[in-house]
């Protein structure tokens, strides 16, 4: 072969460095606000349980009720699929593992509630349940909660409930402490945020925490509610949920809508309160767009529609559940809220159903990917990325298992990861995401 022509150019190494000096600022920036995915398992739900009625056995109560549920209003799979409307093929596994998610882990993220769902009460009473509460989570995933994530829900940083709220707080952490510390999986949710200054106060409050109980710096996370209109659009017009984001100085670990107080907020009549309404996919769209890239999770809102009554309703309650949850799934909302017990076979026939049914296409696009085999679809690197994601959030919640993604894929756990681009990928493969303690 000929010797190759050099290639001419124009730029001199010390341009690209002058460039590469100019836009070092912007770089450091972009590292710290747009870290990425954690690379830890995120659930499919939370459970909200008013404090007054938690217990060491709510979370078996519940999938006891669920299981009961199902017992009578669909005691099996054809019954249960002809109500969903679940093709045939998927009617006996979902139903299986529906089943099977009832009887070893029925709740994924319990939040004990001290907020609308508790009320206002004399503080003598909120005090002692905080203190009851914190024995209640504390200790590991195995404990009397037997939840992976778990945490409370305190009072908002507005003037008329900030010093109760603060109070639970330090309440509910401090029995933490003195029950051995924060457990791996704890989650503290802060509702109702208006300004960022509410977010900055939140993030004081958890660092003189952190000190005077020498904990690491950055140990304790929380999650903000967005259920008001000044947390998506600021009285100057701003949009404010990035800003919220920033104001939390790297401790927001999740954005969870809140269905009722926004759609009261901007006037929806209480019959159309709904995550589908308009002006709930407008306040989900901006929180999608401000949290991307930053670690930030998603939490769609919930339904009051309650699985209860006689086996017509109950059947409609969970079409109606079973339809907004893959609704939320399909716009990338991978986590809601479930407020009663019979919501949760709907909630799990419709994450496992938006796993399943997609398992055998993304497993053979992201197989022809990774052999660079030529085929009918043209994946770049942010499509594995993404079919990688699908694939491991199926695994995390139970959808599928690790065998059925590694024979049609001949990946393993640590590659997924990998090419996920999540953290701790060289780890090996875990089979199976545990709770990591993000917060």
């Amino acid at each position: 072969m000929g010797k190759q022509p050099a290639i001419a150019t124009t730029f001199t190494r010390a341009v690209s460095r002058r460039i590469g000096a100019s836009l070092a600022d912007v770089d450091a920036e972009l590292a710290r606000r747009y870290p990425g995915d954690p690379g830890t398992r995120q659930p499919v739900h939370t459970v909200y349980v008013p404090a007054d009625a938690a217990s060491a056995g709510t979370v078996r109560a519940w999938g006891d009720r669920a299981l009961a549920a199902l017992d009578e209003h669909a005691p099996d799979a054809a019954s249960f699929a002809a109500v969903l409307g679940l093709p045939d093929a998927l009617a006996a596994p979902v139903y299986a593992r529906v089943r099977a998610k009832l009887e070893r882990e029925p709740v994924e993220d319990l939040r004990i509630d001290f907020e609308d769902g508790y009320g206002v009460r004399p503080d003598a009473e909120e005090d002692a349940a905080a203190a009851r509460a914190a024995r209640l989570l504390a200790g590991g995933p195995g404990g009397a909660t037997a939840a992976p994530y778990r945490g409370i829900r305190i009072k908002c940083m507005e003037a008329a409930v900030r010093d109760r709220g603060i109070r639970t707080l330090d309440v509910f952490l401090t029995g933490l402490m003195e029950a051995g510390g924060p457990p791996d999986g704890l989650v503290l949710t802060l509702p109702k945020v208006t300004y960022p200054a509410q977010v900055t106060a939140m993030v004081r409050l958890v660092e003189e925490f952190e000190e005077a109980h020498g904990l690491p710096a950055g140990r304790l996370g929380f999650e903000i509610q967005i259920e008001t209109t000044q947390s998506v659009l600021g009285a100057d017009g701003r949009a404010t949920v990035a800003r919220l984001i920033g104001a939390g100085e790297g401790r927001v670990t999740a954005l969870h809508y809140g269905t009722f107080d926004y759609s009261a907020a901007c006037g929806v009549a209480a019959a159309h309160q709904s995550p589908d309404h308009p002006v709930a996919d407008h306040a989900k769209a901006v929180m999608q767009a401000a949290a991307a890239g930053t670690g930030v999770r998603l939490s769609d809102g919930s339904t009051n529609v309650l699985p209860v009554g006689t086996t017509e309703q109950v059947h409609r309650a969970w079409r109606l559940h079973h339809a907004l949850v893959r609704r939320s799934l399909a716009r990338a909302y991978y986590q809601g809220w479930d407020m009663h017990p019979g919501h949760l076979p709907s909630r799990y026939a419709a994450v496992y159903a938006f796993y399943r049914e997609g398992l055998e296409q993304a497993a053979e696009r992201l197989a022809a990917y990774t052999a660079r085999t030529p085929g009918a679809v043209l994946d770049e690197p942010a499509t594995a990325r993404a079919l990688s994601g699908y694939l491991l959030r199926g695994l995390d919640c139970g959808a599928v298992d690790l065998q059925e993604v590694t024979g049609r894929t001949g990946l393993g756990r640590a590659a997924l990861d990998r090419l996920a681009g999540r953290p701790g990928a060289a780890e090996g493969d875990r089979g199976g995401a545990a709770p990591d303690g993000r917060q």
